[in-house]
């Protein structure tokens, strides 16, 4: 069957045109030709120039999701091979493959779908509905590569239950792909060992992203007084206690997050340093400099504050107030290592944010690095929302 041809409307599809994946539903000037939505169609611009091909779902705002931009290109079943076998053979060379993030969506080329590796377990979200027509093919696609290099996947847990499929169309889904198997996963990150719960947890059960953050943080942690906000599962913390912390203290406002950190910590045979309690990080960071607590290092890791545009004012009173508050909490001297996860607030905005709270409570910041998310979230320049995690280590000084 013919493909439907899309033309977008003069001077639109910038974002594609630079690079990016995404045409939006009001980029488009016309449809021509039979479709259902999640086809594939061809993609012209307003001339008739031909851009490539991607998947069409009406019912989106972003309503064409690019697949190629060769208008010859045929998305069959070696393409897809080809795309999957990538996304591994870069896993390889860039990232420790026991546990990581195997398929990145539109920064590997496959708009709209996620896989984590959990030791022998996939956990795939398939979040676009073009993509989701492929996911099963997808999933032998990759466990056949991993079994050219002698890994064998015991079993695949769908978590397609993020809201954001709504907006796409589609129902909710989750479940085992495959056979059943105990979805409580063991694995091993920079030497600390976690019970990940891949049916549970967020998202596809532990953040594979801040891998490489955290064991930045082991050298600063020997013989440290360490405080962890917004521990989830305890890993930062963890790994402030593998490198030799004298006491943790992790804090998250869910009872799951803190039953499943105290597991982690006794896994670990932590449980004597590295301590987990359930409270608001807003309310405890005042009440802990009532107390005149002080730390070596202060880790803020908290979830996106924004996941709009229309809301960035109020995430940046939300940043600037975190900071402020753990800088005061930070011995003279000592380390504050805080991130962003939300896409919308940028590096720049970012930076400004931390050191306004810097000013604020009077407090001179040494750089010790930046970083972002791991080399298994590769970030695609043309594509923004793939760089979503801003990550900075400083050492924190009063003024003299």
């Amino acid at each position: 069957m013919e493909e439907a041809v899309v033309t977008l409307k003069k001077g639109a599809g910038k974002t594609v045109k630079s690079g990016g994946l995404w045409i939006y539903d009001n980029e488009i000037a016309s449809v021509e030709g039979t479709f259902t939505d999640g086809d594939l169609v061809a993609v012209h611009d307003f001339d008739g120039y031909p851009m490539g091909k991607g998947f069409l779902n009406t019912k989106s705002k972003i309503s064409i999701r690019m697949m190629t931009r060769n208008k010859e290109q045929k998305i069959n079943a070696d393409f897809i091979k080809m795309r999957v076998r990538n996304a591994w053979e870069y896993r390889k060379k860039t990232s420790d493959t026991s546990s990581c993030r195997v398929i990145f969506g539109e920064a590997d080329w496959l708009p709209g779908l996620v896989v984590d590796k959990f030791s022998d377990v996939l956990v795939v979200q398939s979040l676009a509905l073009g993509i989701d027509r492929f996911k099963e093919e997808i999933i032998s696609d990759l466990k056949a590569c991993m079994a050219e290099d002698g890994i064998l996947i015991r079993g695949v847990y769908e978590r397609s239950d993020a809201k954001v499929r709504r907006q796409e169309g589609m129902e909710l889904q989750k479940g085992f792909l495959g056979p059943e198997f105990d979805t409580k996963v063991e694995i091993e990150e920079n030497g600390v060992r976690y019970l990940v719960d891949v049916k549970d947890g967020q998202k596809t059960g532990f953040f594979l992203d801040q891998k490489y953050n955290r064991k930045a943080i082991q050298p600063l942690c020997a013989g440290a007084k360490v405080l962890d906000c917004f521990t989830h599962t305890g890993s930062f913390a963890l790994n402030a206690g593998i490198a030799g912390a004298d006491s943790v203290l992790g804090v998250d406002a869910s009872n799951t997050a803190v039953a499943q950190a105290q597991e982690n910590a006794s896994l670990n045979e932590m449980s004597d340093r590295v301590k987990f309690i359930c409270a608001d990080v807003f309310e405890l960071l005042p009440e802990l400099e009532r107390r005149g607590e002080t730390f070596d290092v202060v880790i803020l890791d908290p979830p996106a504050f924004t996941k709009s545009r229309n809301s960035i004012k109020n995430a940046v009173k939300g940043y600037r107030e975190i900071n402020l508050r753990a800088m005061k909490l930070v011995k003279d001297g000592g380390y504050l290592a805080t991130c962003s996860c939300s896409h919308f607030m940028d590096a720049e905005l970012f930076a400004r944010t931390i050191r306004q709270a810097a000013d604020n409570v009077h407090r001179r910041l040494r750089q010790v690095e930046f970083r972002t998310q791991g080399p298994d979230h590769p970030i695609l320049w043309a594509a923004e929302e793939s760089y979503y995690l801003k990550f900075h280590i400083f050492q924190v000084c009063r003024e003299l």
